[in-house]
């Protein structure tokens, strides 16, 4: 029976590995350096606003925080996947366009290694740089030129960046524990910017393409402290640090003209390439997490973070949008009626509340973009084990500023993982 169950999860590993983790909603903010980042957490921290950096379970994994996974229990083992659609909502006050993707989420498995000593490794997406807009312009258009004359342009965004990490803690005291991440970034962002004319008997048209590439590894750090305040009672205070780290990163630019006419070498005919690749070419900021859990075992919790990073530091080879520093704050609160319930299904429920507000890390012309949302959702445990299946739903709104040409997007997030747990490298004994 056990090795069916690993067999099970082995299977679902690898078909999980498969999926491209590439989100295709249609994201102005996509074109500019790393893209929309994606919000990092498991979809229990992300049903509670995002907050995450004091959590510490014995049947999840943390992985905002390294310092909670000697919190797994011994001869444990747990196993999350995760999928999420998105529903995201443009207004420039002009249009409105609307677009919709179901994603892979997360991939993440940990165990102990011994009473004191846990780890874990996962794959987590950090960005996306999916964006695809179009606009025709005619005599009528406020811009006609007539020198220019009638013309199509596309500007078509492609790619993601995906972190892969695996780390360790350890228990140093009763109440304290350390932990650390060792993070691979890698992924790749193209950019197409292409201008069709009209006239296509006398005149080219013309395409730029531009790929991004990054590559490069960094540490994450985590401590935590836990303690009771009385019979069940406890409060759990958390901090983790990511140092600004440079990164490999290699940026190709092909720019080329062509006409209907397939005729070389004047269509497509090469006007300029470029390559260029340095290992310190692109930087990724320092970021600092603090957060803070109280609650009563088995029955309810509530924490809150703080994050903040220093994006102003951080470059990206070949753009020139610039980055300014962010703070985040997370709260939200989880109850369970009755967790060990083997009569009632609905008091075995885990439900939660959540809500967030932070900066986005980009600067449009001079102008910061704010964004808030709630969230919530619930996770359903089996009868006769700690698995369960968990659920959680988040909208979001990036604030708008129309006379700055900043549009305003409304995302509606829901997501489903299944998280296995099961007492693994144990012997069975029969009578």
């Amino acid at each position: 029976m056990q090795s069916k169950r690993i067999y099970t999860v082995l299977i679902i590993i690898f078909i999980s590995l498969s999926v491209q983790g590439q989100k295709l909603t249609n994201s102005p903010y996509g074109r500019f350096n790393f893209g929309v980042l994606n919000p990092q957490g498991t979809f229990r921290s992300l049903a509670m606003g995002g907050a995450s950096i004091a959590f510490r379970d014995n049947n999840s994994i943390n992985f905002n925080n390294p310092a909670s996974y000697s919190s797994l229990d011994t001869n444990s083992f747990v196993f999350d996947m995760g999928m999420d659609l998105s529903r995201l909502s443009v207004d420039d006050g002009t249009n409105k366009t609307t677009s919709v993707d179901m994603n892979f989420r997360h991939i993440m498995l940990g165990f102990p290694l011994s009473r004191r000593i846990g780890v874990a490794a996962g794959l987590v997406p950090f960005s996306n740089g999916y964006y695809y807009m179009k606009r025709n312009v005619t005599s009528e258009s406020p811009d006609w030129d007539p020198l220019t004359g009638e013309y199509s342009s596309y500007h078509k965004g492609t790619g993601s960046l995906t972190s892969l990490f695996a780390g360790a803690a350890i228990d140093i005291t009763k109440n304290i524990s350390a932990g650390f991440n060792l993070t691979a970034m890698f992924g790749k962002l193209g950019r197409l910017n292409q201008f069709d004319f009209n006239d296509y008997q006398s005149t080219f048209s013309q395409n730029s393409t531009e790929y991004f590439t990054i590559s490069g590894l960094n540490l994450d750090y985590g401590i935590q402290y836990g303690g009771k305040i009385k019979k069940d009672y406890f409060i759990t205070l958390g901090a983790s640090f990511t140092g600004a780290r440079n990164y490999k990163s290699t940026l190709s630019v092909l720019k080329q003209r062509y006409s209907v006419y397939v005729l070389s070498p004047y269509s497509p005919d090469t006007l300029a390439y470029s390559s260029y690749s340095a290992t310190d070419s692109t930087r990724l900021p320092s970021t600092f997490r603090f957060g803070f859990t109280f609650g009563k075992t088995d029955k309810f919790l509530f924490g809150a973070d703080y994050i903040t990073s220093l994006w102003s530091e951080a470059k990206v080879q070949g753009t020139g949008v610039p980055m300014a520093d962010t703070r985040s704050v997370m709260a939200g609160i989880e109850y369970i009626p009755d967790k060990y319930s083997n009569t009632n299904f609905l008091k075995r429920i885990e439900y939660r509340l959540g809500g967030h507000i932070s900066q986005n890390y980009l600067v449009i012309n001079n102008n910061r973009i704010n964004e808030y949302g709630i969230s919530g959702g619930m996770a359903f445990r089996l009868r006769t084990s700690l698995s369960k299946a968990t659920f959680y739903i988040d909208y979001t709104v990036r604030e708008r500023n129309i006379s700055e040409g900043i549009p305003s997007e409304h995302i509606f997030s829901v997501g489903a993982s299944l998280n296995f747990y099961d007492y693994w490298f144990l012997k069975r004994k029969y009578d």
